[in-house]
């Protein structure tokens, strides 16, 4: 049996979804968070470190993730290689990770499904994300379009039990035959497994997008245990039908959605998948609670440029930008990040986005989507994960459950 972890006290400008705490005290006791607030106020049974010129926040959760490391959850063969991953995003501050795999066949998704479970099961992932196989042709990004297929229900249900309850959302097409507008669709088959519908890589009209949404809305309220009470829609803007002003799209659709409390739009904010005024503008119109920072990392996250995998497709990063290698060896399609989550949580505040916001997004917001309570904030009774930056914004050091991660 492990003891509990001895008292933490942590000192510096605390980032809670309130506003930031200029000089306040962090306190973990047996795993948990004791205590937050400004240093001046803290009980007189502990002792107050040192002031430091640190930025204390709370462990990020990341709900899209491919990869790290130099390994891919699409391509892991075995338990090292998903711990590789997460633990390459552990070091830099993501304390709860959700591990994404790429359209595959049924059998390598099952296989893989269960591997990532393991690794949910000892406590190296929050969950899993599948990114298709129910997804539009005409918009695959860097994804294998002849592995696509027609919504399934029994898939669904069969994923759903390889991942024994960790299944947390599915990216799907709403155009897609069989994904949605009847019962016992995809849509269904989801919400009955406890996982949480994601629209996305998907060529489909506003209204069809507008007709998925209510119905997955309407499934989500009406079904008890539900993951969560909102959708979410994959990456916005990127794998989506462009916005024109008399063709609006999955786009606006989304942000409508958003707007209503109907949906949470992820954000691939690293620099490159996203201008910083798109960025700044989707922040404005739904704020920090409708949004989730995610980095869409794949293998090269904290590794040189190279040749990398991501599923059956092959990937090369150059200038930190990964993406495809077409027939004649040309770069295609933008094929993931190369980014933590701390990473892009720096790029957002330098595109303007208030500190707390874009800890927001990067926090408490997705942990809504994992229908966690427990993580996401500087709260008391929170689990004390807690990640110590510099005032740049570069990790320091990484509570995890009242523990410094290595």
């Amino acid at each position: 049996m492990t003891a509990d972890p001895a008292p933490v006290l942590l000192r510096g400008s605390v980032v809670t979804p309130a506003g930031v705490l200029e000089d306040g005290v962090v306190v973990a006791e047996g795993g948990t968070l004791a205590w937050v607030g400004p240093a001046a106020k803290l009980p007189s049974r502990w002792s107050a470190p040192e002031a430091t010129g640190d930025l204390l926040l709370p462990g990020l959760v990341d709900v899209h993730c491919h990869g790290g490391g130099g390994a891919s959850f699409p391509d892991a063969a075995d338990a090292d290689e998903v711990c590789t991953a997460a633990r390459e995003h552990l070091r830099h501050g993501t304390t709860s990770l959700v591990a994404s795999l790429v359209t595959a066949d049924r059998d390598v998704l099952l296989a893989r499904t269960a591997l990532l479970a393991d690794a949910v099961d000892a406590g190296e992932l929050a969950g899993i994300h599948l990114e298709g196989p129910f997804l539009s042709r005409a918009r695959c990004g860097a994804q294998n379009p002849d592995d696509m297929l027609p919504g399934d229900p029994g898939l669904v249900r069969a994923v759903a039990a390889a991942a024994r309850g960790h299944l947390v959302t599915m990216t799907v097409a709403p155009e897609v035959e069989g994904v949605s507008a009847e019962a016992g669709d995809v849509l269904e088959a989801l919400v009955a497994s406890g996982a949480v519908p994601s629209v996305g890589h998907t060529d489909a009209s506003s209204e069809v997008v507008e007709a998925a949404v209510a119905r997955g809305f309407d499934l989500l309220a009406t079904t008890d245990g539900a993951r969560s009470r909102r959708l979410t829609a994959t990456h916005l803007f990127n794998g989506m039908r462009p916005v024109h002003h008399r063709d609006p799209g999955p786009v606006l659709a989304s942000l409508a959605a958003a707007g209503r409390h109907e949906l949470v739009v992820e954000l691939v904010a690293d620099g490159t998948h996203l201008a910083d005024a798109t960025v700044r503008s989707v922040f404005d119109l739904v704020g920090a609670d409708g949004i989730a920072l995610v980095t869409d990392a794949m293998a090269a996250a904290g590794m040189p440029d190279g040749d990398y995998q991501l599923g059956p497709m092959a990937v090369r990063v150059a200038d930190g930008v990964a993406r495809l290698v077409t027939d004649d060896g040309s770069a295609g399609a933008i094929a993931g990040g190369v980014a933590h989550l701390l990473d892009v949580v720096r790029q957002v505040v330098g595109a303007g986005v208030p500190l707390v916001d874009a800890v927001i997004a990067a926090s408490a917001t997705p942990a809504s989507v994992l229908g966690r309570a427990d993580i996401g904030a500087l709260v008391p009774g929170r689990r004390a994960d807690v990640l110590v930056a510099d005032g740049d914004l570069r990790p320091l050091r990484v509570l995890r459950d009242g523990r410094w991660v290595a």
